[in-house]
């Protein structure tokens, strides 16, 4: 009978472990596109400290989304189980803040150029200021800002895979939804922050290929491949802040458009609309619901700027008087 009762509980168990297996697998494939996302968003968000700095930061940022993950995974769960009608309305909050950070992105960018630009048309010193380096206090407190950012967006796009993996599971039995989203958050943590880490060292690599001594085949390719990489890596993080800011809204619009219904649809009908074209009609048809949902997320955070604007002059002056 005991004997009975183990291979019982065996089966039970390798029974479980396939459905997790093949839902992790099936949310995956799901979550592909937010990882690219998170990808680029958060090696955005790290780079810029100083080089001996990088790899403690991405770990730090890691273990923030550890840490996000632990608060996501339960919450996810009971939310599920007792309100799940709150579920998209915490999303679309999510992708409204994503997109607010994103258009603050490119506000702060543009006024700093024009201030910059001002300054030097009134005869202001011609040097870039961008160029001086900060006080070892500023450069901790500029770290920590970093940190404190990337783990805050990784939040919100932790909340949509985890959003979408339970969606996934949703009809599954209580234990392989927990095994599931378990499973999913510290594969796609250790997955992003891996290539977040050998994104931000690309250049340390290729300087330690490029000074390899030799005359070997391989060696002479080692360094050429280094030298490469080291000029490619401040192209490549360049890259990562504009893709990451595009990322910002895609992902931001995203989650809004398919909270809203009517939206959704129409984007849907766009997108057969453009798959309908001769030759380049497949490619449109793919990219469309991309681009329309950016869009979507640069006007939505432009108005959550707006509002978030009015709002903190009305609590700056109450009154409604400015000072001059």
């Amino acid at each position: 009978m005991a004997g009975a009762s183990l291979l019982t509980l065996l089966d039970d168990i390798a029974a479980i472990l396939d459905d997790v297996a093949l839902m992790s697998k099936i949310a995956a494939k799901k979550t592909a596109g937010v990882l690219g996302d998170d990808l680029a968003l958060n090696a955005q968000q790290v780079s810029g400290v100083s080089a001996d700095r990088e790899l403690p930061v991405v770990w730090a940022v890691a273990m923030g989304s550890l840490r996000n993950k632990c608060i996501l995974v339960p919450a996810a769960l009971l939310i599920s189980a007792f309100i799940p009608w709150a579920v998209t309305p915490l999303l679309m909050f999510g992708g409204l803040f994503l997109c607010f950070e994103g258009f603050e992105k490119l506000h702060h960018t543009y006024e700093t150029r024009k201030n910059k630009a001002a300054a030097l048309a009134q005869g202001g010193a011609a040097h870039d200021m961008d160029d001086e380096l900060p006080q070892i206090d500023d450069l901790r407190e500029y770290e920590a800002k970093k940190v404190k950012g990337a783990i805050r967006t990784d939040f919100v796009l932790s909340a949509e895979i985890i959003a979408i993996t339970l969606g996934v599971v949703a009809e599954s039995s209580f234990l392989t939804q927990v095994v599931t989203l378990s499973v999913i958050a510290l594969v796609m943590t250790i997955g992003v922050y891996g290539l977040v880490a050998g994104i931000v060292k690309m250049d340390d690599a290729g300087l330690y290929l490029s000074r390899r001594k030799g005359e070997g085949l391989l060696t002479r390719f080692g360094r050429w491949f280094g030298a490469k990489l080291v000029n490619a890596a401040p192209y490549l993080m360049r890259g990562l802040t504009i893709v990451g800011t595009i990322a910002m809204f895609m992902v931001g619009g995203g989650i809004l458009t398919h909270g809203l219904h009517w939206i959704s649809v129409q984007i849907e009908t766009a997108a057969a609309l453009a798959g309908q074209l001769t030759i380049i009609g497949p490619v449109l048809s793919f990219l469309t619901p991309s681009l329309l949902n950016t869009i979507f997320g640069v006007i939505a955070g432009a108005l959550a700027l707006l509002l978030m604007s009015g709002v903190q002059k009305e609590t700056r002056y109450p009154s409604g008087r400015h000072s001059d």
